[in-house]
Formats: C-alpha cells, sequence, structure tokens
C-alpha cells in the first residue's frame, strides 16, 4: 500500500516558512522536495512521489530556530500540523547517529526505502550545489560526476558537507558512490529552474 499523508503540499509549505525565513534553508527544503519527488518516480514509488516530496520539504522544519534541538523539536512541529506518526519518523530519521549542536545522538535509523533516499540525498545537495555555484554556469545543467567526485575528494571544499554520512547513505542504500552521486545531479538538474524561480 502506498504511503500518503492529509498533509496537503500547501500546508507543509507553509509549515516551513512559519518556522524557517531564511532564504537558503528555504531552497534547501525545496531542493530536498524536488530530489525525493525524482528518486520515487525513478525508484517505482510514483504513487508516493507525493508523499516523498513533503518529507523532504519539511525534513529540516526545526533546523533554523531550534539548531540545537535539530530532529528533536520536529516531531512536536509537525504532530501541529497533523503530520502522521511514520512521516514524524521519515523525517527525524534523517538525523540518524549524526552529532546534533546539543550533543544528542538521534537513534531513530532510517527503514524504509525512502528514509535511506532522505539521510543519503540531504548533505549531498548541498555539496553538489556547492560544486554547482563555483562553474561558470553555476548550473547543475552541465556539471559531471567527476567534477562532484574531485571536489567530494577535498575535505576542505563545502567543509560543512559530511562525506562520511554521504557514504554512509549510499552503502545503506546497497549503491555504489558515483551511483547516488550522479542520480542526485540528475534531480537538481531536472528541479533546478523551479527552485531557482522561488
Amino acid at each position: 500500500m502506498a504511503r500518503t499523508t492529509t498533509l496537503t503540499r500547501e500546508k507543509a509549505y507553509e509549515a516551513l516558512t512559519n518556522h524557517n525565513k531564511e532564504p537558503f534553508l528555504i531552497k534547501h527544503a525545496l531542493t530536498l522536495e524536488g530530489t525525493m519527488r525524482y528518486f520515487a518516480n525513478d525508484l517505482g514509488y510514483v504513487d508516493e512521489a507525493d508523499y516523498w516530496g513533503i518529507v523532504g520539504l519539511l525534513h529540516d522544519i526545526d533546523y533554523e530556530k531550534y539548531p540545537d534541538q535539530h530532529c528533536l523539536k520536529a516531531p512536536e512541529l509537525l504532530a501541529e500540523i497533523g503530520a502522521e506518526e511514520d512521516l514524524i519518523h521519515a523525517v527525524v530519521s534523517h538525523g540518524h547517529g549524526v552529532p546534533q549542536e546539543s550533543g544528542v545522538l538521534i537513534d531513530c535509523p532510517p527503514e524504509h526505502e525512502m528514509e535511506k533516499v532522505l539521510f543519503a540525498v540531504d548533505e549531498l545537495t548541498g555539496l553538489i550545489g556547492a560544486v554547482a555555484i563555483m562553474r561558470p554556469s553555476k548550473s547543475t545543467k552541465d556539471l559531471e560526476l567527476k567534477s562532484v567526485k574531485k571536489k567530494f575528494k577535498d575535505k576542505r571544499f563545502a567543509a560543512g558537507c559530511n562525506r562520511d554520512i554521504i557514504q554512509h547513505g549510499a552503502d545503506d542504500l546497497g549503491w555504489e558512490l558515483d551511483t547516488l552521486i550522479e542520480k542526485t545531479i540528475l534531480a537538481m538538474r531536472e528541479i533546478e529552474d523551479t527552485v531557482n524561480a522561488v
């Protein structure tokens, strides 16, 4: 049975922007929304694409106001808008094992393939976006795998993007790192104009 939510995209976006005003964070949320929708379709979860998108959109709902409680405050904020337990679990699972500012480790492992994708692409979209900005085109549309791999190996570049999390995410999915990066580039290429229009 397809995973669904009673949350509309409009209500999810309103909740996101109620708690996040920073344009970079909103663009990141929109990037994750589009990337997750792309993967839903690519991996055969076409009936769940809206659900995957909403999870991506809301994954950092608590990040701007409560950075020291990231993934800890999210359940409360999501419950306030009527999010179902499985959607809340999906959002929180992207923080599994990642040290939070508070020092707390989130013990909520990604279980469903969708949660594993979210965990894997969250940091990766940031890295790919940083590589794209450095290019003359400032775009993913002419970005190649080798360019991202080169910067992936350079730990000083976009140092805030945790390579270990990206690799762990690929491993958890059972994918080669190249496959994960290439698919994520394709996803971001497809949604780039929509995200930039906001």
